[in-house]
């Protein structure tokens, strides 16, 4: 198993809740200090250095117009730990392309990327947030349709070598496709496409790439997961190792249970300053009508990602979107979830959030690290080996 550190770089120090209507998008930026806001760069680059130090791997994603995550351009992040880092893999996860006018561009990214960091690039596709919808002046309708087309072009730009190509699709046209410099890694770097509901697996499980799962807790990600596996046995292909499943949540290891879970505490910010309306959260179009009928009948229509709220360490272990404690009751947590849905191969680990201090964020990295990891590794040596990889 593979563990990776993530963080969002987020900006907490915001005015009392009650005086704004949303986090994102309509949050003035009167509220960001820049000079707050490059040591928190220089702290959260930091922390990426030293997990790759203590051998985790290095994961990082971008947002737009909000204090959740002040990284709205995970290109210039990666660049900057592509230069800076020798040996840690380097997770992009990811790039919104359904909302980016340029694929070509993406691809270009990618590519110098996995040159600097010499072919330790990690690329990752995502559709894009809700939230982001109308700070991207994008049409939230057939988001899927634009995401797959924006990846086969992107997969044809770093594949291709031998001159200019022509593309016309439904969505993106382009005279000549030929990016400089190419990818390192041959013939691309392993890809990742995120996945919350298992309507979006069966293409991820096609194409044999790596299906990530964020905050979906026991029984969605089990059915992700199964999915996955099932429509491959049913198109014929074969079936795939672990490293083709990870899994994203919330954690803080601390020396004793209690500690754990103040320091865990602290990390639920990124779920509870969530606050979003709900013309944000499920604008028309976005969402499919079967999952607003199933919104309705459970009363809301904030969406999946929609934590706004205050809410509990326990509550979110026992959902399996937490993992906290001391070593022991942190590796037990994550063992409950891995034999639940079947295993898993990569750890996306979101250690960093909120209030949370420099010093608690990488003591929890060096726990986790020295009695939790090498245990990790253990649990998934000892699952059956099956076929090889898609990438």
């Amino acid at each position: 198993m593979q563990a990776w550190h993530f963080s969002e770089n987020a900006y907490p120090y915001l005015p009392d809740e009650r005086t704004f209507d949303s986090i994102r998008v309509t949050l003035p930026n009167k509220h960001y200090d820049p000079k707050i806001g490059a040591d928190l760069y220089d702290r959260y680059i930091d922390e990426w250095l030293i997990a790759e130090e203590l051998g985790i791997e290095i994961m990082a994603n971008e947002h737009h117009q909000t204090a959740t995550c002040v990284d709205p351009a995970v290109p210039i992040v990666m660049g900057i730990l592509a230069r800076e880092t020798r040996t840690a893999r380097l997770l992009i996860l990811g790039n919104p392309i359904a909302n980016r006018n340029q694929p070509v561009r993406v691809a270009e990214e990618m590519a110098m990327i996995d040159v600097i960091s010499r072919g330790r690039l990690e690329l990752g596709f995502v559709r894009g947030v809700p939230y982001e919808i109308s700070a991207g002046n994008i049409n939230p309708t057939r988001m899927q349709e634009r995401f797959w087309e924006a990846h086969d072009l992107i997969m044809r730009a770093l594949t291709t070598h031998d001159g200019p190509f022509n593309f016309e699709g439904k969505y993106y046209h382009h005279r000549q496709v030929n990016i400089w410099p190419r990818p390192y890694q041959q013939p691309h770097p392993p890809i990742w496409i995120t996945t919350l509901n298992p309507k979006s697996a069966p293409k991820i499980a096609e194409r044999g790439y790596i299906a990530a799962s964020f905050l979906t807790g026991f029984d969605v990600t089990k059915e992700i997961y199964a999915t996955y596996r099932a429509h491959r046995d049913t198109i014929g292909l074969p079936q795939l190792g672990l490293d083709r499943f990870a899994y994203a949540a919330l954690i803080h290891t601390g020396e004793t249970d209690e500690l754990g879970y103040e320091g865990a505490r602290k990390v639920l910010w990124y779920l509870e300053a969530n606050k979003v309306p709900p013309h944000f959260a499920n604008p028309p179009g976005y969402s499919s009508v079967e999952a607003n009928v199933k919104a309705l009948r459970a009363n809301s229509l904030a969406g999946p990602q929609a934590h706004f709220g205050r809410t509990s360490v326990e509550e979110q272990i026992a959902k399996g979107i937490l993992f906290a404690g001391n070593p022991d009751t942190v590796f037990n947590q994550i063992k409950k979830l891995y034999d639940h849905v079947g295993g898993f191969g990569h750890l996306l680990m979101m250690g960093q959030a909120g209030f949370l201090e420099h010093e608690e964020t990488v003591g929890s990295m060096k726990l986790f690290a020295e009695e939790v990891y090498p245990r990790l590794k253990e649990l998934s040596h000892a699952a059956a080996p099956v076929a090889g990889s898609g990438d």
